[in-house]
């Protein structure tokens, strides 16, 4: 296996540093727009194991011209795609890997176009709608594109297929749940707004309308922030308020698994969502470009852009940052002995032990960990197929496996979570 990681970010800086550790591939191409940021992520792999020879090398791309991700595939012979920046650039990351002969990987699917009306699947552009419109091209090609591989969508999926396989024998409602106590701090110790994920998705995902699939009725959207309900979440975590956000899975789970209501909530918090709020009254929240003035004269920036550059980089939080991040999918139903059941699958990352690690904070290590255990399945071919697939098409008890092995037994040392709940533990 040949892989072309494209973008060295906070997420794709974590995905080399995971990569590092494991031998299922030949060669990793860490590429970005700037390459000194791809060549910083593979001296510090070299810093930390040793000489790499041409394991790792880093290259030069820009993640928004699908010929020039062709391009770069084809140099470096690669076999897989490894795509790690922002969701904008995913059709051209998308349509490069198919045109190089290459399988693809993405955390983050085709973005949605804004759907105020309901019923959602007649009046919008759902998640992942552009690359599900070309899946024959891909099945015709036998090539794999296998999306929203994260940890949210990504390691929430694998939990729901291993739910419906082995938990359950119907299933009422699988409901991702995410949720934290991370703080940061600036150098006085005072704590500071600062989102650990990026800024722009973030706003992509939490301003779009979310969406709700039920069975019978399809996919349908509510308001930004609807339904608040209070989740407890394990290893000190503790209750956090979550609210309806837009997000891959559950335009991903009803395609493979059969749920009478799939949802996603997120726990944000009263000071972001209020922040999330004012960029939208601001207009900050949008992707077109306006003309401003400039020491330069007149430019055109994305007033969302901007948003972005005056912010930390998420990826260089991590010092400053105490808590875990829960990621994790809550499953009621009735269970495989006929009786009522509620579980929550999770898995938990905690940022002092990510730094000490991988000096990566805990939010972008654990969205990195989980491709980097789908790419050793598909080299290993414990996963495989051909076509455009979530990861609920794939069986997974291997996946579960691999990552709760200890690393001294060839696994990512990584155990998850399943506890059984009540309704008085959600509500």
């Amino acid at each position: 296996m040949r892989i072309l990681l494209v973008g060295a970010g906070g997420v794709g800086d974590a995905i080399a540093k995971i990569a590092a550790r494991r031998s299922f591939f030949e060669q990793l191409v860490v590429s970005d727009y700037d390459i000194t940021r791809a060549e910083r992520t593979i001296a510090w792999i070299e810093a930390k194991h040793g000489p790499q020879g041409d394991r790792f090398v880093a290259a030069q791309i820009d993640a928004s011209d699908a010929e020039v991700v062709e391009r770069v595939a084809r140099e470096h012979g690669v076999t897989h795609v490894m795509n790690a920046v922002e969701p904008k650039f995913v059709m051209p990351i998308f349509r490069g890997a198919i045109a190089a002969g290459a399988d693809y990987m993405d955390m983050a699917m085709s973005l949605s176009v804004p759907h105020p009306s309901n019923p959602y699947g007649e009046t919008g552009v759902k998640l992942g709608d552009e690359q599900f419109a070309v899946a024959h091209e891909w099945e015709q090609a036998g090539r794999l594109a296998l999306v929203g591989m994260g940890v949210e969508p990504g390691l929430s999926d694998v939990f729901a297929r291993y739910a419906v396989d082995h938990l359950f024998s119907e299933v009422d409602e699988l409901g991702t749940r995410d949720g934290a106590n991370l703080v940061v701090r600036d150098d006085e110790g005072n704590e500071i707004f600062a989102p650990s994920f990026s800024i722009w998705t973030t706003i992509e995902e939490c301003l779009n309308p979310p969406v709700i699939f039920e069975k019978g009725r399809g996919w349908y959207t509510t308001p930004p922030f609807s339904e608040p309900e209070v989740f407890d979440f394990p290893e000190g975590i503790g209750p956090v308020e979550c609210v309806n956000v837009e997000h891959e899975e559950v335009l991903l789970m009803p395609r493979w698994l059969d749920a009478k209501r799939v949802t996603f909530k997120y726990g944000l918090g009263d000071e972001f969502i209020g922040i999330l709020k004012t960029l939208n009254q601001l207009g900050l929240d949008k992707t077109e470009p306006i003309r401003v003035r400039s020491a330069n004269g007149p430019v055109e920036v994305s007033p969302r852009d901007v948003v972005a550059a005056g912010l930390p980089d998420p990826a260089t939080l991590g010092p400053r940052m105490t808590g875990k991040t829960c990621a994790g999918l809550w499953v009621t139903g009735t269970g495989t002995d006929g009786q009522p059941r509620e579980v929550y699958l999770y898995h938990v990352s905690d940022n002092e032990w990510t730094m000490a690690e991988y000096e990566a904070q805990c939010v972008v290590w654990q969205t990195a960990l989980n491709p980097v255990v789908a790419l050793e399945l598909l080299a290993t071919g414990a996963w495989s197929g051909a076509g455009v697939l979530g990861p609920e098409a794939f069986d997974a008890k291997p996946f579960l496996d691999l990552m709760a092995k200890p690393e001294s037994e060839g696994g990512y040392g990584q155990a998850w979570g399943l506890e059984e709940r009540t309704p008085a533990t959600t509500a």
